[in-house]
Order: C-alpha cells, then structure tokens, then sequence
C-alpha cells in the first residue's frame, strides 16, 4: 500500500520555493508522479490565505486546463518559524482531517534557522508523526557552524531522516558517473594515476550575485560553491568501487575522498589557490557593473567571486594527478563541465603527429548534460602515410525529452521515497567544511587578496597560470 504524504515546505513565499520547489513539483504532477503527495502544506510570515496564495501560484502556472487538482493540494499558513506558539496552528492542520502516514518538512529557509525550527517541530508535537526532513545548502558558514547544526538537528531526527540537498546530485550527467565507472569495465583499468594526467571541474556563470549581495558578501565563491556542488562531484569522480549502490556505501566511499584531500596550507596556498573578483565588462555584448557597483556594498572589497584551485587525493589510485577546481561569476558563459584527460603516449608511430590530442572525457553538466569521449582516427583520403584528426564519440543516451526530469523533481522523488543515496550525510558535510576552513585560514595567513578579472572572460590571468606551471591548460 502506498503511503500518502504531507509536504510542509518551510519559505514557501521565499525564492527557492517559488523559482524552484513549486515548479518541480508541478511538472511532477502534471507527470503522473505526485500521486502521493497528499498535501502541500506552504508556510511563510506573509499574512496570505490558502485562495489567496493558490491564486498566486496559479498566475505563474498558466495552465487553467490542469491546474486545479495541483492547485487543490496547495494550503498556506501563516508561521513565523522563531515563534514556538505559532506551530500549533501547524501541528492542528497536519492532524486534520487525519494525519499522514508520512510529513516531509522542506526547510527552505535561511540554515541559521534549521536548529529552531527542528525544536520547534519536536517541541509542539508535530513530531509525533513519522517525520522527514529536508536541509538546502549551505549547511552552515564554517565547520563549527555546520557541526552545531548538524547537531541540533539529529537531536530531533535520526539521520536516516535527514535528507542535506545538493541539487548538482539530481542531474542526470552526474548520476551518469556511477554507471560510467562502475558499469563498463573499459574504464576501472585506466581510471588511476598510471593512465590519467589531470581531472578539472568547472563550473562557470555568466551572472553576477543577481540580489544575493549581502549573503554573498559573506560567504564568496569558496564557500558557496566549492564546498558543495564542486566538491560533492570531485567525490563521485574519485571515489573507490562501492561494495554495492545502498546509499551509506557510496555514502562512506565519498567520504573516505574528502578526507585523503591534500591540505592547502599557508605554505601551499599560493601556488594551489587564485582568487578574483569581477570588474565592469560585458556579457554577451552588454555592458555589466563590477561586483562592487552591482551588489552595492564597501564591505566586501575582498570576497571572491572566483576561485581556482590545485588540489589532490592522496591516496594509490589519484596520487601525484593535479585536480583542477574553478568557479565563479561573470564568467564568458555558463556551463558545468568534468574533463578526464588521459596520459599522452610517451611515442607516436604516426608522421606530423605532435602528439597535442590526448584523449579526454568531457562530462557536460549544464546547460546541456552529454558525455564525449575525444579520440583520434585516420584522416581520410589517399595522401601517403597515416594522418590523425581527432573526433568525438558522444556516449549519451538519446532519451526521449518526456522522459527528463529536473534536478529538483528527481530528488523529491527520493525524499518521498525515503532513499537518501543522492544526499549528503552529516559527516560528509563536516569533512568538506574541514578542508575548506583549512583553505580560508591559509588564505588569511598570508594575506591571499582577490585580483581583479574583467566581466565576460575566464577569470584572472592567475588562473591560467594556476595550470601552465604544471605544461596543462584549462579545457575551453
């Protein structure tokens, strides 16, 4: 029997359910896929009523002809999460008419609040009935702020009820990993030191901080996005064979990488980390502010809005291969990408071959999502002698476009399910903060300042220099 569900999504006047939570769940519906869900129960301290905020959402869906039985899951409450009296109005709605078999509580809220509301959940009774819920990143500032919320919140939930969203894991090229690597046995022989030259990680955004200046302002790209989305992607790219695909084995394998990261130290951080900071320039024509002029704030003259690293594994199967990390914003475009460059040949048997083509693997994760295998074959034609020209084999599924699903709805799926293989476990977290304080203290004891990068290129020339120290360059 199918249990039914309540969804309480906590900010459900807030951007990442409007721009994100409410659509997924829509296209999830209008998929046949929500059949469980029961209710979707959206708190704010917005003083809307359920026809008011029904009316709401039914603007930005446009689509009267299926509309209405989405819209008829949809009830609002009005909740300011720091008032424990406010959750009895909550606690009264999720046990009428009867309670679900199952209540997931999305946090959609800022993390300095996911302690307090947990308590609050466990103090009103709301709790009495079986309980998951779900944390959106960042889970803290630091290590020791992601430990005392990790903390607070597994003193209300198990953690096999704890679902941390990384959305990065939802996309269907970074899943493609697991069965790239672990279901074709052409690539376990060569995925090791002995085969590969160096790994790199881009994710790169053409925008600017677009309304998050102050929360930007204190966080930078490190933080925002290495120690998340980058790092959780490093980790299903280095990670050793799981004995199986239960979630707490790839779990601890993903661990087991963050903790063989080499520090970046004060005695390393200058060769291994560029920090910058975008300038006025353009994008796709347009001119755009600097990062100081668009966010409108003097405080944060050196916080990073791109980064680049030189890290590694320190383990047999990565050590001595450079593992290349950049991020940022305004950069020349927006894409995600993984490349695996193989090993040249130490000898080419083949005339004008320079030997410049080494193989690679490039992983597309937005805006397209495809995996290309770049190869070499015989250039055709009668000329004397063999010559190479290179060629890409595309590895990727042509599915049918029904059949794509979003980030965000894959991994609601998940929640509803109760399978947590695609989220992050709490001591994951804490090792990915662990390695990135160490960064952020190094960079402090040395004095590591941002340089400067005009909007609409690649970042600081640093960057580049990051790699041709090492005779490598960035896959562009």
């Amino acid at each position: 029997m199918t249990h039914m569900i309540d969804l309480v999504i906590f900010g459900g006047t807030g951007d990442l359910a409007q721009r994100k939570l409410l659509p997924s769940l829509w296209h999830l519906h209008r998929a046949n896929q929500l059949d469980r869900v029961r209710r979707i129960i959206c708190l704010g301290r917005s003083g809307h009523d359920t026809p008011a905020y029904r009316a709401q959402i039914a603007d930005q869906i446009n689509d009267a002809a299926e509309s209405d039985s989405f819209l008829g899951k949809l009830e609002y409450l009005t909740l300011d999460a720091t008032q424990l009296s406010d959750f009895d109005a909550l606690s009264h709605l999720l046990h009428n008419p009867a309670p679900a078999e199952q209540t997931v509580f999305y946090l959609a809220t800022a993390p300095a609040l996911y302690g307090t509301i947990c308590e609050h959940l466990k103090s009103s009774g709301v709790l009495a009935l079986p309980s998951r819920v779900v944390l959106e990143k960042p889970i803290g500032n630091d290590l020791a702020s992601c430990r005392e919320i990790n903390q607070r919140v597994l003193a209300v939930f198990n953690e096999s009820n704890v679902f941390r969203i990384d959305h990065y894991l939802g996309k269907e090229t970074v899943q493609n990993l697991l069965a790239l690597r672990f279901g074709n046995s052409m690539f376990d022989p060569v995925w090791n030191s002995h085969h590969v030259d160096n790994i790199q990680i881009t994710v790169a955004e053409s925008i600017g901080v677009e309304g998050r200046g102050d929360f930007y302002a204190q966080t930078g790209a490190l933080r925002d996005m290495v120690q998340n989305h980058i790092l959780q992607v490093l980790c299903l790219v280095a990670m050793e064979p799981p004995a199986s695909l239960e979630a707490d084995t790839i779990r601890d394998e993903k661990l087991k990488v963050l903790r063989a990261l080499t520090p970046i130290t004060a005695d390393t951080v200058k060769k291994n980390s560029v920090r910058g900071q975008y300038d006025d320039g353009a994008i796709d024509g347009q001119p755009v502010r600097g990062f100081l002029e668009e966010g409108g704030f003097a405080q944060a003259t050196n916080t990073e809005t791109f980064v680049a690293l030189r890290a590694g594994v320190h383990n047999w199967r990565w050590i001595n291969v450079p593992i290349y990390l950049r991020t940022g914003k305004r950069l020349a475009e927006r894409y995600s990408e993984i490349v695996v460059e193989f090993k040249k040949h130490p000898f080419s048997l083949f005339a004008d071959d320079q030997n410049h083509t080494p193989n690679k693997l490039v992983i597309n994760i937005q805006p397209e999502e495809s995996i290309t295998l770049h190869t070499v074959i015989k250039k055709p034609g009668l000329s004397r002698g063999i010559k190479l020209e290179p060629v890409e084999l595309t590895l990727t599924a042509d599915t049918d476009k029904k059949q794509h699903y979003d980030a965000y709805e894959r991994l609601l799926l998940d929640v509803f399910a109760g399978d947590q293989t695609l989220f992050m476990r709490g001591d994951e977290v804490e090792a990915a903060w662990q390695w990135i304080d160490g960064i952020i203290q190094a960079w402090q004891d040395v004095g590591v300042n941002v340089k400067p990068y005009p909007a609409g290129t690649m970042g600081p020339a640093a960057a580049q220099a990051l790699t041709e120290r090492d005779g490598r360059s960035w896959y562009d």
